[in-house]
């Protein structure tokens, strides 16, 4: 259970108790012996103790359990150095109480440690290869210079000698540990320099202790307690900040290399054995055999840690090399590996006489729409489902990488029928839909097909050429429609310089003033009087004339400008239907009707843009259509189905736009809050001559019908066709039969022209409120 503390009261605990141990410790150091002092120490290590069980969890450091077991540790040490004093004066066994107590903390010390370093990773094989030397040289400098003395004090009880030389040991021990958490540590927050702080003053304490025991001491002063009074107050303030929940997290260098710092560590440790062998060695054969031993250790792990360090260094260059010649996302080789692999394709014979070199470049249809709706990571998620699939599906030879965001290449050595059957079984690699977090997505791929003779003597050149017209041609099977592959031809280099030589132009035409708003109406079929109109996007390029919007439309939007045409459009649309009802040109009821992108209804501020708009610009939500594709619907995240039906609270109509042509599922309809469809015009075209397009149209009329959706015929060109739309019961349609779209005051003169034609009660009508 966490602390009832507010947090602002646990964010400064960490800063009382650093001052109350300065205060306390100042204290004890004073005077010692005191009441004040002992007191003062007890309540330190109190705090402390319950710090460990309360900051950890506090600020969620994991793992608990280790956190609890360093609580517990402290606890033992507190133990063991207030009753010290009085136990010594004891006869045996009683001195032992305080060991005992104290060789339990050191346990549970060590055993924190590991389990902290296990979960940060610190338990690096480099850094323990330095620790260990470390190790071996403090702990031979232990040995022969403290624990061999204080174990051979006469006149005291061998167990007790034995046990007061064993402190250095585990002050060792603890320095390895120590070493190898800093050793594999990136950054040290507050939390870890307060801890290791804490075990460099129970270091201090230790050492003193063990001086005075060489002595024949076991406890000397007081004052050789001031070190684990600050090492109390450090574990405090290691508990208590906040960062103690960055010790648990996994911080591991990249790469344990032989830095400055700890340099500054192995060198002396490994001239430790040559120093004590002129000064302790002349003790005994014995100490000097020890010497010896060490010293021999110390250069096998010295050479342990050479090999671990070449052996580093190649796997680190491996490691680069591959992150540099292969996709990090997928695996597979990227861009530059698959160059150099056509390349060397271009100039090795092969095996089996086969001179023609095969490129496909595959393009992801839809991949923006799958990113747009389910964000990034399922867009990833796509990509490498992708990748193992074609894997899977072509031999284990043929070179495969990924090139781009949602493109990928491969290359092939053969015949053009083999070649033509390495598509086929690209193709069923999109056979199966990809499971996409709840939903099953199906997708294809748009593929560009390049081919050349092996030519060693130019093999750079001939490599580039086929990767470049692989992309040209596979832009240009994407412009044929989703799933088409496509052989490339010299023809298509024209092509692709006239789609760039566009894009550029449409950039200016956005910055020049260039595009422009046409009205095209919609008419009631039985009277012929618009009931409103569509506006539409044209360009007047100066020098090239009129570019139709099936050439530039999708050019905006591989090109990511649709939406911001889309939202000139229709800040332009509405501002003139503002004019048109301020002069009185149009009634109530006449309605505009202004295309939007899945782009643009997946931005969840788009009914507040819209909402603004209208206010802005004096028109009522029930005089505005927004007209969508029917992807939209089926392809829409959450984010889109939410976008909708707030458009639809402000009164907004929604169409779906070429309707028949994509999915046509009924439940779409019923799920969204969708007002009326439009018939396609392909379906219009064979009205009254093809009776399946007639039965078509009567089965979208009967279901809108019983919806409650209204109808709009897109594409009517012959009186035949009005009348067959008005015989299955369709209201309103929209075609050249009334005209094409023209500028804002052509429309505005043909609106008054047929007011002035109605017939007198429609005329009256259309004056008084509009067309219904």
């Amino acid at each position: 259970m966490r602390s009832v503390l507010p947090t602002a009261v646990m964010l400064r605990l960490w800063q009382v108790i650093a001052a109350a141990g300065i205060v306390v410790t100042a204290i004890y150091a004073a005077a010692p012996e005191s009441a004040v002092a002992t007191a003062g120490f007890v309540l330190l290590g109190v705090a402390t103790v319950v710090g460990c069980f309360t900051g950890p969890r506090r600020w969620g450091a994991e793992p608990r359990s280790a956190w609890l077991t360093m609580a517990a540790s402290a606890l033992l040490f507190l133990i063991g150095v207030i009753i010290r004093p009085t136990v010594t004066e004891l006869p045996m066994p009683w001195p032992l109480v305080a060991d005992v107590a104290s060789f339990s903390g050191y346990l549970l010390l060590a055993t924190f440690l590991v389990a902290l370093m296990r979960r940060r990773g610190s338990l690096d094989r480099h850094a323990v290869l330095d620790c260990a030397i470390v190790f071996i040289a403090a702990g031979l400098i232990s040995t022969l210079l403290l624990a061999v003395p204080a174990a051979t004090i006469p006149g005291r009880d061998p167990l007790l000698s034995i046990i007061q030389g064993t402190y250095p040991l585990f002050d060792v021990m603890l320095l390895l540990l120590l070493l190898n958490l800093t050793f594999t540590a990136r950054h040290w927050p507050v939390s870890m320099v307060a801890y290791i702080t804490m075990m460099t003053l129970m270091a201090v304490g230790d050492l003193a202790y063990a001086i005075a025991g060489v002595d024949g001491q076991i406890y000397a002063s007081p004052l050789l307690n001031v070190p684990f009074l600050l090492a109390y107050t450090a574990l405090g303030v290691a508990t208590l900040h906040p960062s103690v929940a960055d010790l648990s997290r996994p911080d591991k260098l990249p790469a344990q290399a032989w830095s400055w710092p700890r340099l500054a560590l192995l060198v002396p440790a490994l001239a430790v054995p040559f120093l004590l062998l002129p000064t302790a060695g002349a003790r005994s054969a014995g100490v000097r055999m020890l010497i010896a031993v060490a010293g021999l250790v110390i250069v096998g792990l010295l050479l342990l840690r050479a090999i671990a360090a070449v052996r580093a260094q190649v796997a680190a260059q491996l490691r680069s090399e591959h992150q540099a010649t292969h996709d990090p996302l997928t695996g597979l080789p990227n861009r530059q590996s698959m160059s150099a692999e056509i390349e060397r394709l271009v100039t090795v014979p092969d095996p089996e006489g086969h001179t023609r070199i095969w490129v496909y470049m595959l393009d992801l249809d839809g991949f923006k729409w799958v990113n747009d709706s389910w964000g990034h990571d399922t867009g990833d998620q796509l990509v490498i489902d992708v990748g193992r699939r074609l894997r899977t599906a072509v031999r284990g030879g043929i070179p495969l990488a990924r090139v781009g965001g949602d493109e990928f290449l491969l290359a092939y050595v053969g015949e053009k029928g083999d070649a033509l059957r390495l598509v086929d079984d690209i193709r069923g690699c999109f056979a199966r839909p990809f499971p996409v977090r709840d939903h099953d997505v199906v997708i294809s791929a748009s593929i560009g097909i390049s081919h050349a003779e092996a030519d060693p003597a130019n093999a750079t050149v001939t490599a580039e050429a086929l990767m470049r017209d692989a992309d040209t041609a596979m832009y240009r099977a994407k412009s044929e429609g989703p799933g088409r592959s496509t052989i490339f031809d010299t023809s298509m280099h024209t092509q692709v310089r006239e789609r760039i030589e566009l894009e550029v132009a449409l950039r200016q035409a956005l910055e020049k003033d260039q595009l422009y708003v046409a009205y095209q109406p919609i008419v009631r079929l039985e009277t012929g009087i618009p009931v409103g109109a569509e506006a539409l996007v044209r360009w007047d390029h100066p020098d090239r004339g009129a570019i139709p919007p099936m050439t530039f439309i999708p050019i905006a939007e591989d090109a990511g400008l649709i939406t911001v045409i889309g939202a000139w459009v229709r800040k332009e649309a509405l501002r003139q239907l503002g004019v048109w009802r301020s002069e009185g040109t149009v009634g109530d009821d006449f309605y505009l009707s202004i295309n939007v992108s899945p782009r643009q209804l997946n931005d969840p501020e788009l009914p507040l843009i819209v909402s603004g708009e209208m206010v802005r610009y004096g028109v009522p939500a029930h005089c505005v259509a927004l007209e969508m594709t029917e992807s939209v619907m089926v392809d829409g995240s959450s984010v889109t189905a939410r976008v909708l039906f707030e458009l639809r609270e402000l009164g907004v109509k929604l169409l779906v736009d070429d309707f028949g042509t994509g999915f046509s599922a009924l439940g779409y309809l019923r799920r969204f809050p969708v007002t009326g469809v439009k018939i396609d015009r392909s379906f219009v075209t064979g009205l009254g001559v093809n009776l399946e397009d007639d039965e078509i149209v009567r089965a979208v009329v009967a279901m809108s019908h019983a919806l409650g959706l209204s109808v709009i015929a897109e594409g009517v060109e012959t009186a035949l066709q009005r009348e067959a739309l008005h015989a299955v019961g369709v209201i309103n349609g929209q075609g050249w039969l009334w005209g094409a779209a023209v500028f804002a005051p052509e429309f505005s003169e043909r609106w008054r022209e047929m007011i002035r034609r109605a017939p007198a009660p429609a005329a009256v009508e259309l004056r008084r409120d509009g067309v219904r």
